[in-house]
C-alpha cells in the first residue's frame, strides 16, 4: 500500500475551516475528512511497528492504540504553528501504540531478564574485542545454544522496538527523546558531555554492526523500507529481516547502556 499525503505546512482556507470545525465544536463532517485524509498515517506505522511486535500481539489490538493517537492529534495539533501535521501525528501514533504495549506488559520478566543478559554480553564482549561479535561469540559466553539466542532474539523484538522508539514529546516539541542529543542548550556540561558520548558510541555501535544488520538499519530508519520489501532487497524471509532487525537494536542500545553506566 502506497500512503500518498500532502506534506504542505500551509493549510488551505477550507483544510483550515475543517481543522476549526473539529478543534472547535467537534465537527462529525470535520472529522471525517481529517480521518480520512489521514488514517493512511496509522496504516504506514502500523506496518514499521511490524518489525518489533511478537506473534502474541493482536493486530486489532495495535490498529485500535494506533487509531487514538490519531485523534488525540486531531485534538491537540497547533493549526497556528509552521508544522506538518504528520510529524506531530506519526509521534502521537508511536507514543499511544507503546503506552498501550506497556500498560498490558506483553513482554513476560523471564524474556526481559534474558534481555537484559543479551545487552550485557555485547556491552562486555564489542568492548574487549572492540568489533561487532558473532552469535557464537555472545552464546559460548552466556552458556547457551545459537538456536537459545536466537529464540530470546525474537521473543524480545518488543523490548527493542521499545527502547529504540520510546517518544518523548511534549506540546511544542514532538520529536523522540534521541532528537535531545541536539540541544547545545543544555545547562548542565556534564549532560552535554554524556548526550556527546552517546552521539559518538551510537556512530561507532552502527559502524561495527554486521553488514547485514547494517543493511537492515539503513533500509529501515533511512530508506524507510516496509519489512516485506526489506526481505525482497535481500532475498530473505520475512522473519529473517525482524531477526536481524532486533539483533542490531540490541546492540545499539548496549552501546548506549555502556556510556551510561560509565558516566
Amino acid at each position: 500500500m502506497v500512503v500518498t499525503l500532502v506534506l504542505t505546512t500551509r493549510l488551505s482556507k477550507s483544510e483550515r475551516s475543517y481543522w476549526e470545525g473539529w478543534q472547535q465544536h467537534k465537527d462529525p463532517e470535520a472529522g471525517n475528512y481529517l480521518v480520512e485524509r489521514y488514517l493512511p498515517l496509522v496504516d504506514y506505522i502500523i506496518q514499521r511497528f511490524a518489525f518489533s511486535l511478537p506473534k502474541t500481539v493482536d493486530k486489532d489490538d495495535i490498529r485500535s492504540l494506533a487509531y487514538e493517537g490519531l485523534l488525540d492529534a486531531f485534538d491537540k495539533f497547533n493549526i497556528e504553528r509552521d508544522l506538518k501535521f504528520e510529524t506531530y501525528a506519526t509521534w502521537r501514533i508511536k507514543g499511544a501504540v507503546i503506552d498501550g504495549l506497556r500498560t498490558r506488559d506483553w513482554l513476560p520478566r523471564s524474556i526481559r531478564d534474558k534481555v537484559k543478559k543479551i545487552e550485557k554480553a555485547y556491552i562486555e564482549l564489542e568492548q574487549q574485542k572492540n568489533a561487532s561479535v558473532t552469535d557464537e561469540d555472545v552464546s559460548a559466553y552466556l552458556g547457551i545454544t545459537k538456536a537459545e539466542l536466537n529464540k530470546t532474539v525474537a521473543e524480545a523484538a518488543l523490548s527493542s522496538m521499545v527502547s529504540i522508539d520510546e517518544p518523548d514529546y511534549n506540546e511544542n516539541d514532538p520529536s523522540g527523546k534521541y532528537s535531545t542529543l541536539e540541544d547545545n542548550r543544555a545547562a548542565s556540561p556534564e549532560k552535554h558531555l554524556t548526550e556527546q558520548a552517546i552521539k559518538e558510541s551510537l556512530a561507532q555501535a552502527i559502524d561495527r554492526l554486521p553488514e547485514k544488520e547494517k543493511l537492515v538499519v539503513s533500509l529501515c530508519y533511512f530508506e524507510e523500507l516496509k519489512l516485506t520489501e526489506i526481505a525482497e532487497v535481500l532475498s530473505v524471509s520475512v522473519s529473517r529481516v525482524s531477526q536481524l532487525h532486533s539483533k542490531a537494536i540490541l546492540r545499539l542500545r548496549a552501546a548506549t547502556l555502556a556510556v551510561h553506566d560509565h558516566y
